[in-house]
């Protein structure tokens, strides 16, 4: 059975170098654009204390009390294959009731079900379907549906938000795989070619209108994280949701790429001179994910967002990625939901809607745990 170690930042970092990949929540950069959160970075070893697992944790402390909750964002970092998932959990969460904390939330980096694009259309001309669940998968992954049941067994809570959004990460996702079926990498050609005729007319158009997309070098972040924000906030009002400051994506760009160089991109869509859309994408190992995303409201007939989604795949198969992240959508297929405008836009790509296995909480001091759900609840 492996044991758990305190280990530190670097040795964390020296470990996730040696994966295909790992969730950029679970990197050590992490850790400090969550600076608000106290963290601890653990590893698991084996009887040879070879080191087979990693995570970092985040504490969040309740107020007025010295207890935590302590939160694994997409991970821990451990063999999700295995048939003994209590032989990983149990010394995790031993470790974390000793450190405080009155609940551990995890976020099993494993697949559950998939759908196609075709197969998301469908559902959403179909007016009896109105959740993604509704329409059978096109894969269930026996290996999602292992780790489910474990975790059900040793007593772990589903988090299961209606839209589909936990209180932490997406269970819902949408990506384009990078890689063809056979195994062989996609080329820009087959990429394209399994879009649909919207997305190709539009890249097509940008780049027939003078769409020119940029990436940041270290001498015009600074001002181009300005312009990023600024067009960020301008989506902000025009969507209705609340933006982050300025000073978050500054901390971001340095921690993560302070692990890895270019492993945070700054990418900018300008049109005769005027940004257009605006974008942050992350990439740890084989996996890309569009993190952030800004539009401007004029021009937009120029297909500024087409512009740089393509330019963000072709430089993470260029990187040698496998799976381009277009991150969370919700389960709606309602054509009537306001949400449902997310998923037609993804859908263009050609990819998959992918469902992770959630989020799941272990309750170590129930009175507690009680409390701080009823505390959500309220808020």
């Amino acid at each position: 059975m492996p044991s758990i170690r305190v280990i530190s930042a670097d040795e964390h970092r020296d470990y996730l170098a040696t994966l295909p990949s790992a969730s950029f929540l679970q990197t050590p950069g992490w850790a400090k654009v969550k600076a608000e959160w106290r963290a601890e970075h653990l590893a698991w070893v084996d009887d040879s204390g070879t080191t087979v697992g990693a995570a970092l944790v985040l504490y969040r402390q309740l107020p007025r009390l010295k207890r935590f909750l302590a939160y694994l964002p997409e991970g821990p970092v451990i063999d999700w294959s295995s048939e003994q998932l209590g032989d990983w959990l149990g010394p995790l969460v031993r470790h974390l009731k000793g450190q405080g904390a009155f609940a551990v939330r995890i976020g099993p980096p494993v697949v559950t079900r998939r759908w196609s694009a075709a197969q998301i259309k469908e559902g959403i001309a179909d007016p009896a379907v109105g959740r993604l669940g509704q329409v059978a998968p096109l894969d269930r992954s026996a290996a999602g549906a292992r780790v489910v049941a474990q975790l059900h067994e040793l007593g772990w809570r589903h988090q299961a938000p209606e839209d589909g959004f936990s209180a932490g990460q997406p269970q819902f996702v949408y990506q384009v795989p990078l890689v063809q079926e056979d195994g062989t990498p996609h080329t820009e050609e087959t990429l394209l070619k399994g879009m649909n005729q919207l997305w190709r007319r539009n890249i097509k158009k940008a780049d027939k209108e003078g769409v020119e997309v940029t990436t940041s070098d270290p001498a015009t972040t600074a001002g181009d994280l300005k312009a990023f924000h600024d067009l960020y906030v301008h989506t902000a009002e025009r969507d209705h949701f609340t933006p982050r400051p300025l000073r978050y994506f500054e901390v971001m760009y340095d921690a993560l790429n302070a692990d890895e160089p270019d492993r945070l991109k700054i990418w900018l869509a300008r049109h005769e001179g005027d940004l257009v859309a605006a974008t942050l994408a992350v990439r740890v190992g084989q996996h890309s994910w569009y993190s952030y995303g800004a539009s401007s409201t004029e021009k937009r007939d120029v297909r500024g967002s087409n512009a740089v989604q393509w330019a963000m795949m072709r430089d993470a198969l260029a990187a040698g990625a496998t799976v381009y992240d277009l991150r969370g959508i919700t389960d709606t297929l309602d054509a009537e939901d306001a949400h449902v405008g997310l998923i037609q836009f993804k859908v263009g790509t050609g990819g998959e809607a992918v469902e992770y296995a959630g989020e799941w909480d272990m309750p170590v001091n129930r009175v507690l745990y009680k409390a701080f759900q009823v505390y959500l609840a309220r808020r």
